[in-house]
């Protein structure tokens, strides 16, 4: 008997959680180890589709590196990157939208539809919803690499209010109708900005911010947009989880009430941070 009052009181603590939240719209940024371990992926799928059904409004940004890499192992050719972006030639451009908004997009889409809630997989290019200009970071040319100008939000709000999860994989266009790879993280930040969601939510290898990086239980569970900057300036914050922490800066700015880093290999790792009163990951407030 006592396992099933367990159980009860988990959801009586979810409560008022799901009050509070009924209704809001969260964009969740999908990448990292919860792409590739189908076990986790799963166990997000059912964190995604409870959401939905709990009230939420779950918009998907997903990421595909891991993906992008072995198949470009495939056919044998050779990856390059720069400060961290990817130099996208023609060729590279190819492979990228073939993987992004086919192999990836597609699958997760019928992944989410078997956990019984309406989904639609769409890139950036439909409903010329991620309109872009070539980015020269630092005046590199890395080829069709895009940085956004513009969302429209009118082909995701049609799909939100028809009950559909859109599942969007980070492709972009120029003015000339030419296509650019666009970096999931600020695709994310774009897409909830451009929405006025009230959470987003990245999904990553690491745990959170950590006060100490070699030591995994040093994670902090909540910080301001002050605090976090000044662990940036101290250099609390290093390494790669810096422009994680840019980004969460970045959606806090474009007027996201709340941002998440949370690590995406744990299993049911959404339904932890968002529905318990202690979380697991960062949160990020103004």
């Amino acid at each position: 008997m006592q396992q099933y009052i367990d159980k009860a009181k988990i959801l009586i603590e979810a409560l008022p959680y799901i009050k509070r939240f009924n209704g809001i719209t969260v964009v969740i940024k999908y990448g990292g180890s919860a792409l590739i371990d189908e076990e986790i992926k799963n166990s997000v799928m059912q964190d995604i589709a409870l959401m939905k059904f709990v009230g939420f409004n779950p918009v998907i940004v997903h990421g595909g590196g891991p993906d992008i890499n072995n198949m470009l192992e495939r056919l044998d050719i050779e990856s390059h990157f720069i400060n961290g972006l990817r130099v996208t030639d023609d060729e590279t451009m190819e492979v990228v939208e073939m993987v992004l908004a086919g192999k990836i997009n597609k699958a997760m889409t019928m992944e989410l539809s078997q956990q019984g809630v309406k989904t639609v997989g769409i890139s950036g290019v439909d409903g010329r919803m991620l309109e872009v200009e070539k980015l020269t970071p630092n005046g590199n040319d890395i080829g069709r690499v895009g940085d956004i100008v513009k969302v429209n939000t009118e082909l995701i709000k049609s799909l939100l209010d028809n009950d559909f999860i859109p599942v969007v994989s980070p492709i972009g266009f120029d003015k000339d109708g030419q296509t650019y790879n666009v970096n999931a993280d600020y695709a994310a930040v774009a897409v909830a900005s451009a929405l006025s969601a009230e959470k987003l939510v990245f999904l990553t290898d690491v745990p959170g911010v950590l006060k100490d990086v070699n030591d995994p239980s040093s994670i902090v569970s909540m910080l301001n947009a002050e605090e976090a900057q000044e662990m940036l300036d101290t250099g609390t914050i290093s390494g790669g989880m810096v422009p994680k922490v840019e980004c969460c800066l970045a959606g806090l700015n474009a007027g996201v009430q709340q941002v998440h880093i949370l690590d995406g290999g744990v299993e049911h790792c959404l339904v932890l941070e968002i529905f318990t009163k202690d979380g697991i990951g960062t949160l990020f407030e103004k």
